[in-house]
């Protein structure tokens, strides 16, 4: 079961009509494209799927569309998370799993609970959940890192999370996490900029935003890694090293969204309090995607 989770995760953006509504035909086309260019699972309602500025009919309504139109063909990992247990566990009890193969939910962010809470969080979140969790260490955006500790002490102690997204970029405790944690539990990374050295350390693959726009040649690139062959990985790193700097430089999900733009996958939209990247910054997407298609043929 845990081989489902290996590999590359995109986690999806929701694409939007310039008046602001769900865009549900590129959605369709952007699944397609990511399951037919050999992505491993597919993350929706996460935080690139801008699922915070989603109603809960417009939420359910992606989700609905995504297990439909997935189809089983590829796992389907949904987030369910935040920062009130309680109501994080009544969301799940309340949900219907038909199609849904786990879930991946972040750590309460604004709270900044003790790491007690935060064990205890997840054996509540673990408990009510009918499939499996993949926990979310993002401290960036939460302001509460799960440390080491922790995350093995979930890892060692709660039979229902798998896994843990982790997106601390501190290399220290996710070696440490991959050192100490059971031999069923993943760790994934969550920071596409260090999706190879993550890797070289024993991860077992990426939840990544970059592969919504290159998803074969990201996927090859962890696959690659997988298979220990770190030489040919590394090279696709590099080629993509720029692009996906260039992503994180002005907002995410903005940054990909523009890049999905320029390609034609979906509308370069946003819902506030995200706008669009600044115009410096469009413009050398543009230029990055040019080199990307000239020098290494790199289109997907």
């Amino acid at each position: 079961m845990l081989s489902k989770f290996k590999g590359t995760g995109t986690a999806i953006v929701t694409p939007f009509h310039p008046e602001g509504s769900i865009d549900f035909n590129s959605f369709e086309k952007l699944i397609e494209f990511q399951i037919s260019s050999g992505v491993n699972y597919i993350v929706f309602m996460g935080t690139t799927g801008e699922s915070v500025v989603l109603s809960p009919d417009e939420q359910n309504a992606v989700i609905n569309c995504a297990v439909e139109v997935v189809a089983r063909r590829v796992p389907v990992v949904v987030g369910i998370g935040g920062n009130n247990t309680r109501a994080v566990t009544d969301i799940i009890k309340r949900t219907p799993f038909e199609g849904i193969d786990a879930i991946l939910s972040v750590s309460p962010y604004y709270n900044k609970p003790q790491p007690k809470g935060l064990y205890y969080h997840y054996k509540e979140v673990s408990g009510a959940s009918p499939v499996p969790v993949i926990i979310y260490n993002v401290p960036g955006r939460t302001s509460s890192n799960i440390d080491a500790e922790t995350t093995l002490k979930i890892a060692h102690g709660l039979q229902n999370i798998v896994g843990v997204k982790e997106a601390s970029k501190d290399l220290e405790q996710i070696a440490r996490i991959i050192k100490e944690k059971p031999e069923n539990f993943l760790v994934i990374s969550g920071n596409d900029e260090l999706a190879l050295p993550f890797m070289s350390l024993g991860g077992d693959g990426v939840i990544s935003v970059i592969s919504n726009a290159f998803p074969a040649t990201f996927s090859k690139m962890v696959r690659l890694c997988l298979e220990h062959d770190f030489a040919a990985a590394r090279a696709l790193y590099l080629q993509l090293f720029d692009i996906t700097q260039a992503i994180y430089a002005d907002g995410s999900p903005s940054g990909v969204k523009a890049v999905l733009g320029h390609k034609g996958l979906c509308k370069n939209v946003v819902r506030l309090p995200l706008v669009k990247v600044n115009k410096s910054l469009n413009m050398q997407i543009v230029q990055l995607l040019e080199q990307l298609n000239n020098q290494y043929g790199i289109v997907d």
